[in-house]
């Protein structure tokens, strides 16, 4: 989505929401704004499916909705934390900060996670060691268990509009990760994601001190822990996929016994992977919608006069994307019960709020690529790059082009780091020459 169609986009949100029109019924006002966020839902994905929709989920929306069919990002690293935070301010990410979900902190010289912040800690659920994500590379390399949005730069809809109501208007924004419910909630809201050791729902210091009641008991429930030594199957028939021919690929991910092919068999209670292979499944959308319908009804969403806001962000498309692939029939799956596991919530919201109350806004935080070894089978010229491969040529054009040996301080995907000292002394200047909202 270009800079101009989000700042439009998210300009007619704020309209809808704080001036409605003066000839509005009051049945008609907005009580709740839902921001829905699909981690990595490519847009070809829902043409691919759309067939074998509901009424009430995705076709729902496309329905009754408004598409922008030519969006286009200006931004080159899709990334979770880019997107959302983009989606979430209307800035891109030289004004928002957020540049990628790792990037590397010049002053201790090491990576650093977009969103640890060391004085603001997570808040624990129950006795269980926190060690991170045990799958995320990005989560792996978190330094610290603090977390917080004081990286976000700029101003979400969420801190508007908690600014506009004075304080009155409630804020929430939950997701399957951490990084997809903080960058949505912004400076002012409050953010719920599912820990990855646990199961829970869980939160930081940043937002609580301690855990509403409600979700407290929503995690003495175990719902997760449920679905521990069950199995993920199609939703349908085999015979109905589009991609029942893809279903094992030697290049796909097992994690750890939950196989290439369905049925795929989750973890036994106490397996470190039961709450990452749920993730990666409906199974964990579904969790995330029971956890945000928990929430409407238990915070009291939409039911004044004064508009609320509700970011919800399903992360199991982007999960099964990059352990299968979007050209799998994990991935046909995948969406196929996320629009169910939609309409679910969208039934919720209409009965607890009224969909004529709701303003519903639908996107993705990035697309996805095919796997390089999917594109190879098809007859394209495509592969991988290691670091030590993209280290080693960008030090090579750096003494090419420059004349200048260790330039390149460092190297994280997708970027390239260069040495402030070497350029110095070498005389260069890095200095764009052209606007950045020109390049």
């Amino acid at each position: 989505m270009s800079k101009s169609l989000i700042s439009i986009a998210l300009a007619m949100i704020v309209a809808a929401i704080i001036s409605p029109a003066s000839n509005a019924e009051e049945d008609d006002d907005i009580r709740l704004v839902l921001q829905l966020t699909v981690d990595g839902l490519r847009a070809d994905l829902l043409a691919r499916y759309a067939d074998r929709f509901g009424d009430d989920g995705f076709l729902f929306l496309k329905q009754n909705g408004t598409i922008f069919a030519n969006a286009h990002y200006q931004h080159a690293n899709t990334e979770t934390i880019v997107g959302h935070a983009t989606l979430a301010t209307g800035a891109q990410p030289s004004v928002h900060g957020m540049t990628g979900n790792v990037w590397f902190d010049a002053e201790d010289g090491e990576l650093s996670y977009s969103i640890e912040d060391a004085p603001y800690p997570l808040l624990p659920t129950r006795d269980v060691e926190v060690k991170g994500d045990q799958v995320d590379p990005a989560q792996q390399l978190a330094r610290i268990q603090g977390r917080s949005p004081r990286a976000l730069l700029a101003e979400t809809i969420a801190d508007k509009l908690k600014a506009h109501s004075g304080g009155r208007a409630k804020v929430f924004a939950v997701s399957g990760k951490d990084r997809g419910a903080v960058a949505m909630g912004g400076r002012a809201g409050k953010a719920f994601w599912i820990s990855t050791d646990s199961g829970d729902f869980i939160s930081s210091t940043w937002y609580y001190e301690t855990y509403p009641e409600w979700v407290v008991d929503w995690n003495k429930a175990r719902k997760a822990d449920e679905y521990a030594e069950t199995e993920w199957r199609l939703m349908n028939d085999e015979g109905t996929y589009l991609l029942a021919h893809q279903d094992d690929r030697a290049y796909e991910t097992d994690l750890r016994g939950y196989g290439r092919t369905f049925p795929h068999r989750f973890g036994a209670p106490g397996n470190k992977l039961l709450y990452t292979q749920l993730v990666a499944s409906p199974r964990g959308d579904q969790l995330l919608s029971d956890f945000a319908k928990t929430l409407i009804d238990s915070e009291g969403l939409g039911q004044d006069s004064v508009p609320d806001y509700l970011s919800v962000s399903f992360s199991g498309v982007d999960a099964v994307n990059h352990f299968f692939g979007p050209s799998s029939l994990e991935n046909e799956d995948m969406v196929l019960q996320l629009d169910r596991t939609l309409a679910d919530l969208l039934a919720f919201v209409d009965k607890k709020v009224g969909l004529q109350h709701t303003l519903i806004v639908l996107s993705a935080d990035h697309g996805f690529a095919e796997l390089p070894e999917y594109k190879t089978e098809m007859g394209f010229d495509a592969g991988r790059l290691t670091t030590d491969v993209v280290l080693a040529a960008a030090e090579r054009i750096a003494e090419q082009q420059y004349g200048v040996d260790g330039l390149v301080k460092f190297y994280y995907r997708p970027f390239v780091y260069l040495d402030d000292e070497v350029l110095t002394s070498a005389g260069l200047d890095c200095t764009p020459s052209a606007p950045m909202e020109q390049i």
